[in-house]
Parts: structure tokens; sequence; C-alpha cells
């Protein structure tokens, strides 16, 4: 596997960037884990997006949001999807770690905080994320909130 990474802002993306972000969110989002939300949530527009492709294909992305548009006191990093194509291969090792990398590149020192899926907490853990909240429930899936200090 030959994986390419571009991190970019969001008005920086060619359409077709676009269009295989959303794809890949919505087929993980909302057809493998049934769950039907509303992914454009007007924050796209503001973030910075990490996309790792394999030749032609997205295999992973995240969306690096600012400050005080998700949490008022950190950055954070949602969205975090990779395909079920290459699951288990560190292709999601490979995404945090380009996110978190990012996130003090661009946006300084400081708290990182994510609401991750429950199940996936030992994941986080290992990128050095602690347990910052209770389990809370979105759009029907049990998720925790998470700071990296």
């Amino acid at each position: 596997m030959a994986l390419t990474n571009i991190c970019k802002a969001f008005d920086a993306l060619t359409p077709y960037q676009v269009y295989d972000m959303l794809r890949l969110r919505s087929e993980v989002f909302v057809v493998e884990q049934t769950c039907i939300f509303l992914d454009q949530d007007n924050k796209d527009q503001q973030c910075i997006h990490v996309l790792l492709y394999d030749e032609q294909e997205l295999v992973a992305t995240a969306r690096l949001v600012p400050r005080g548009l998700s949490y008022p006191d950190a950055v954070s990093i949602g969205r975090i999807v990779t395909s079920p194509r290459v699951r288990g291969t560190g292709v999601g090792k490979i995404l945090v770690n380009m996110a978190i990398a990012a996130c003090y590149r661009l946006y300084g020192a400081g708290p990182i905080r994510i609401g991750a899926q429950v199940y996936a907490k030992g994941f986080y853990e290992s990128f050095g994320f602690e347990q910052s909240g209770e389990v809370y429930d979105e759009d029907g899936i049990d998720h925790i909130e998470m700071t990296k200090v």
C-alpha cells in the first residue's frame, strides 16, 4: 500500500476530494453503522481535512476543528474514519498520528479533544487521550469525550 497524504483547508480541496471524503463518511457512519444523521453540519468549511489515499481510493480521513468551533477551550479531531478495506492494516494509526501532528503544527500547543465511540476508547488511549467526560448518546451510539493534553 502506497499512501498519499493530503492536509488542506476545505476550500483548497478539489471537488473530487470533497466527494471522496463525504462518500467515505457516509459509507461508514450512515450505511455501515446504520446511523441516520446529517453529516454535513456546517463545520467542514471552517476545518482542515486530512485525507489518506491508496492510489486513487480515499482510505481514511479526519477533520481538524479549530478551537471554539466544537469546544471552547480546545481544538478537536473529528469525523475520524477508515475504509473497511484497510481496517487492521495500521492506516487508522497513521491517520490519527498525522491528525495530532497537524493540530500541533497548525494550532499550536494545547489540548486536543475528541468525541470517541466508546468501543474505540483503548485505541485513542494509545495516543495519549484520556476520558474526560461521561458516556453520552450521539445518534444512537455511545460516545465519550476524551482529551489529550
